[in-house]
Protein backbone atom coordinates (compact mmCIF):
# COMPACT_ATOMS: atom_id res chain seq x y z
CA UNK A 1 0.00 0.00 0.00
CA UNK A 2 1.06 3.54 -0.65
CA UNK A 3 -0.28 6.98 -1.56
CA UNK A 4 0.00 9.21 -4.59
CA UNK A 5 -1.07 12.84 -4.74
CA UNK A 6 -2.68 14.98 -7.42
CA UNK A 7 -4.93 18.00 -7.73
CA UNK A 8 -8.18 18.99 -9.33
CA UNK A 9 -8.51 21.61 -12.05
CA UNK A 10 -9.40 24.19 -9.37
CA UNK A 11 -6.18 23.48 -7.44
CA UNK A 12 -7.66 21.41 -4.60
CA UNK A 13 -5.31 18.58 -3.73
CA UNK A 14 -6.41 14.97 -3.31
CA UNK A 15 -4.71 11.70 -2.46
CA UNK A 16 -5.09 8.20 -3.80
CA UNK A 17 -4.54 5.11 -1.66
CA UNK A 18 -3.04 2.47 -3.95
CA UNK A 19 -3.13 -1.21 -3.04
CA UNK A 20 -1.69 -3.98 -5.20
CA UNK A 21 -1.32 -7.70 -4.70
CA UNK A 22 2.35 -8.60 -5.14
CA UNK A 23 1.59 -12.09 -6.40
CA UNK A 24 -1.10 -11.41 -9.00
CA UNK A 25 -0.01 -7.81 -9.66
CA UNK A 26 -3.69 -6.87 -9.46
CA UNK A 27 -4.61 -3.42 -8.31
CA UNK A 28 -7.11 -4.29 -5.60
CA UNK A 29 -7.96 -0.68 -4.70
CA UNK A 30 -7.53 2.92 -5.79
CA UNK A 31 -9.27 5.07 -3.17
CA UNK A 32 -9.30 8.80 -3.90
CA UNK A 33 -10.30 11.49 -1.39
CA UNK A 34 -9.30 14.92 -0.14
CA UNK A 35 -8.19 13.44 3.18
CA UNK A 36 -7.26 9.83 3.84
CA UNK A 37 -6.67 8.74 7.43
CA UNK A 38 -5.86 5.47 9.14
CA UNK A 39 -9.61 4.88 9.37
CA UNK A 40 -9.90 5.48 5.61
CA UNK A 41 -7.24 2.82 5.03
CA UNK A 42 -9.13 0.39 7.28
CA UNK A 43 -12.42 1.15 5.52
CA UNK A 44 -10.79 0.47 2.15
CA UNK A 45 -9.24 -2.78 3.39
CA UNK A 46 -12.62 -3.88 4.73
CA UNK A 47 -14.17 -3.23 1.33
CA UNK A 48 -11.35 -5.17 -0.36
CA UNK A 49 -11.78 -8.03 2.10
CA UNK A 50 -15.23 -8.77 0.66
CA UNK A 51 -13.70 -9.90 -2.66
CA UNK A 52 -10.08 -10.68 -1.80
CA UNK A 53 -8.43 -13.05 0.62
CA UNK A 54 -6.44 -11.12 3.19
CA UNK A 55 -2.68 -11.55 2.99
CA UNK A 56 -0.29 -12.65 5.69
CA UNK A 57 1.48 -9.28 5.43
CA UNK A 58 1.03 -5.84 3.89
CA UNK A 59 4.13 -3.83 2.98
CA UNK A 60 3.91 -0.13 3.86
CA UNK A 61 6.07 2.87 4.62
CA UNK A 62 6.01 4.80 7.91
CA UNK A 63 3.28 7.26 6.92
CA UNK A 64 0.96 8.29 9.72
CA UNK A 65 -1.99 6.48 8.13
CA UNK A 66 -0.04 3.20 8.24
CA UNK A 67 1.27 3.67 11.77
CA UNK A 68 -2.16 4.53 13.17
CA UNK A 69 -3.71 2.63 16.06
CA UNK A 70 -6.85 1.88 14.06
CA UNK A 71 -4.87 0.12 11.30
CA UNK A 72 -2.69 -1.68 13.83
CA UNK A 73 -5.77 -2.96 15.64
CA UNK A 74 -7.45 -4.00 12.39
CA UNK A 75 -4.37 -5.97 11.35
CA UNK A 76 -4.03 -7.60 14.75
CA UNK A 77 -7.67 -8.71 14.76
CA UNK A 78 -7.30 -10.27 11.30
CA UNK A 79 -3.86 -11.80 11.75
CA UNK A 80 -2.25 -9.54 9.13
CA UNK A 81 1.30 -8.34 9.72
CA UNK A 82 2.33 -4.81 8.76
CA UNK A 83 5.70 -5.10 7.04
CA UNK A 84 7.29 -1.66 7.35
CA UNK A 85 10.05 -0.74 4.93
CA UNK A 86 13.11 1.00 6.31
CA UNK A 87 12.77 4.80 6.34
CA UNK A 88 14.09 6.33 3.13
CA UNK A 89 14.14 2.97 1.28
CA UNK A 90 11.12 3.07 -1.10
CA UNK A 91 12.75 0.38 -3.25
CA UNK A 92 11.93 -2.10 -0.49
CA UNK A 93 8.33 -1.71 -1.68
CA UNK A 94 9.30 -1.73 -5.35
CA UNK A 95 6.09 -3.23 -6.73
CA UNK A 96 3.93 -0.39 -5.42
CA UNK A 97 6.50 2.24 -6.39
CA UNK A 98 6.59 0.90 -9.95
CA UNK A 99 2.80 0.71 -10.04
CA UNK A 100 2.48 4.28 -8.73
CA UNK A 101 4.86 5.49 -11.44
CA UNK A 102 2.77 3.81 -14.11
CA UNK A 103 -0.44 5.23 -12.59
CA UNK A 104 1.07 8.71 -12.58
CA UNK A 105 2.45 8.50 -16.15
CA UNK A 106 -0.58 6.87 -17.75
CA UNK A 107 -3.48 8.35 -15.80
CA UNK A 108 -2.79 11.19 -13.38
CA UNK A 109 -0.39 13.21 -15.56
CA UNK A 110 -2.59 12.99 -18.66
CA UNK A 111 -5.95 13.82 -17.07
CA UNK A 112 -7.22 17.15 -15.85
CA UNK A 113 -9.67 16.25 -13.11
CA UNK A 114 -12.66 18.57 -12.71
CA UNK A 115 -14.01 16.98 -9.52
CA UNK A 116 -13.27 14.25 -7.04
CA UNK A 117 -16.07 12.18 -8.59
CA UNK A 118 -14.42 12.61 -12.01
CA UNK A 119 -11.08 11.47 -10.57
CA UNK A 120 -12.70 8.41 -9.00
CA UNK A 121 -14.41 7.47 -12.28
CA UNK A 122 -11.18 7.84 -14.28
CA UNK A 123 -9.24 5.85 -11.68
CA UNK A 124 -11.87 3.07 -11.75
CA UNK A 125 -11.62 2.80 -15.55
CA UNK A 126 -7.82 2.81 -15.44
CA UNK A 127 -7.83 0.11 -12.74
CA UNK A 128 -10.22 -2.03 -14.82
CA UNK A 129 -7.95 -1.70 -17.86
CA UNK A 130 -4.82 -2.42 -15.82
CA UNK A 131 -6.27 -5.56 -14.22
CA UNK A 132 -8.22 -7.04 -17.13
CA UNK A 133 -6.78 -5.83 -20.44
CA UNK A 134 -3.02 -5.41 -20.03
CA UNK A 135 -0.69 -8.38 -20.22
CA UNK A 136 2.36 -8.26 -17.95
CA UNK A 137 5.65 -9.79 -19.07
CA UNK A 138 6.38 -10.84 -15.48
CA UNK A 139 3.13 -12.85 -15.51
CA UNK A 140 3.88 -14.78 -18.69
CA UNK A 141 2.04 -12.16 -20.79
CA UNK A 142 -1.20 -12.73 -18.91
CA UNK A 143 -3.27 -9.93 -17.47
CA UNK A 144 -3.29 -9.77 -13.68
CA UNK A 145 -6.86 -11.09 -13.61
CA UNK A 146 -5.98 -13.99 -15.95
CA UNK A 147 -2.96 -14.82 -13.81
CA UNK A 148 -5.10 -14.75 -10.67
CA UNK A 149 -7.65 -17.10 -12.27
CA UNK A 150 -4.96 -19.55 -13.40
CA UNK A 151 -2.72 -18.94 -10.41
CA UNK A 152 -2.10 -20.93 -7.33
CA UNK A 153 -4.85 -21.81 -4.94
CA UNK A 154 -5.16 -19.73 -1.81
CA UNK A 155 -4.11 -22.64 0.36
CA UNK A 156 -0.82 -23.09 -1.56
CA UNK A 157 0.72 -19.78 -0.48
CA UNK A 158 -0.85 -16.78 1.23
CA UNK A 159 -1.01 -13.67 -0.95
CA UNK A 160 0.86 -10.46 -0.16
CA UNK A 161 -0.46 -6.94 -0.66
Amino acid sequence: MDFVHDQLQDGRKFRVLTIIDKWHRQCVALQADFALTGQSVVDTLEAVRVDTEMPDAITVDHGTEFTSRVLDEWCYQRGVKLDFIRPGKPTENGFIESFNGRLRDECLNVTEFVSLEHARAVLDRWREDYNHHRPHGSLGNLTPSEFAQRGQKSDDVAPNL
